[in-house]
């Protein structure tokens, strides 16, 4: 919606009371079924307890881990190795 701020500005008379905008709002939030907003249905799932287990491999033979971005990547994306150390073709870029 476009705004047109060199416009003249409402004055008071223009403006609603308190009173009226007080009497349109609800006093009472809705109680549906479909309500999003309802903190009391949620709950944490039971996930959070459980341990994860990760293998972690080292490095291969055919893998570099770039000195620009820290990412393992193949010897195919290798761009440059400077005396830095390997950077991959899209930090190189």
């Amino acid at each position: 919606m476009a705004t047109d701020y060199d416009a003249t500005r409402k004055t008071d008379d223009d403006t609603e009371s308190l009173d009226a905008i007080k009497d349109r709002i609800p006093s009472k939030p809705s109680t549906g079924e479909d309500d999003v907003d309802n903190v009391d249905s949620f709950s944490i799932p039971d996930v959070v307890n459980e341990e994860l287990e990760v293998v972690v491999l080292p490095i291969q033979e055919n893998e570099f881990t770039c000195v620009k971005c820290f990412l393992v990547k193949p010897r195919a994306q290798l761009a440059a190795k400077p005396r830095s150390g390997p950077v991959c073709i899209e930090c190189a870029s």
